[in-house]
């Protein structure tokens, strides 16, 4: 009896340290992918942005014609398209989706190298990286359920874009303070609450492919948390030119 039970500890034991091997690899992928998405668009906008203000000609071309709408939009449609098409994408098609949703954010992206000082740009990166990492890594240790936070948050975040619209007519700059500051709390609080249900979402998937979707999808959802945690950092304390 006394073997039977050191017996099935030990196979719990196994279980449980293969599941940890297991979760920290998908999580690996899922920072590699985006931290390498975060490159991608930081090169696309910067040599985007060269390109375009080398001449009168190229800037003619991007924001002066109907091209300057599929720079924006462009983002949005491989959002999209991830979002409602991954399950029926191999891996691979999943994959080159995610690297020209990351291309194109540059693009989308690329006048900000426009809008402040390279140093501000910066340093404000390195900021939003800190506190990225620190969120994360508290979604990921916390035994706290966030789903409620992340409820209201979501809700939040829909207000915030909400405001956004208004104040393209009111150009208001008081009301784009409130906006980037409530922003940082948002999406501050969305990097811990993603994190977590990104950590429970492996535990409930099976397969590698769909795992391997997972972290891609992953990847998504916290490179959009980074991007606009950076994008409100950028509106309070990045140096225009």
């Amino acid at each position: 009896m006394a073997d039977f039970d050191r017996q099935t500890i030990s196979a719990r034991a196994g279980s449980a340290a293969a599941i940890d091997e297991g979760l920290r690899s998908y999580m690996l992928k899922v920072y590699n992918y985006m931290g390498l998405g975060l490159v991608v668009t930081g090169a696309v906008a910067f040599f985007f942005n060269q390109w375009v203000m080398s001449s009168e000609a190229n800037m003619q071309l991007v924001y002066g014609s109907p091209l300057q709408w599929v720079v924006m939009l462009a983002p949005l449609g491989f959002v999209l398209a991830l979002s409602f098409g991954i399950n029926k994408m191999s891996v691979g098609a999943a994959q080159l989706t995610f690297w020209g949703f990351a291309a194109v954010m540059g693009l989308s992206l690329s006048s900000i190298f426009s809008i402040y000082t390279d140093a501000s740009i910066a340093k404000v990166f390195f900021i939003t990286a800190g506190m990225f990492g620190a969120m994360s890594l508290y979604g990921y240790t916390t035994k706290r359920d966030l789903t409620a936070m992340g409820s209201f948050l979501t809700m939040g975040l829909f207000g915030i874009i909400i405001a956004m619209v208004v104040n393209i007519f009111l150009q208001s700059s008081a009301l784009e303070f409130i906006i980037s500051a409530v922003g940082v709390l948002i999406f501050v609080g969305l990097t811990a609450y993603d994190t977590q249900k990104i950590k429970e979402g492996y535990s409930e998937s099976h397969g590698a492919d769909v795992l391997a979707k997972g972290a891609i999808m992953g990847a998504l959802s916290l490179y959009l948390d980074f991007i606009n945690l950076f994008m409100m950092m950028l509106r309070l304390f990045g140096n225009r030119d």
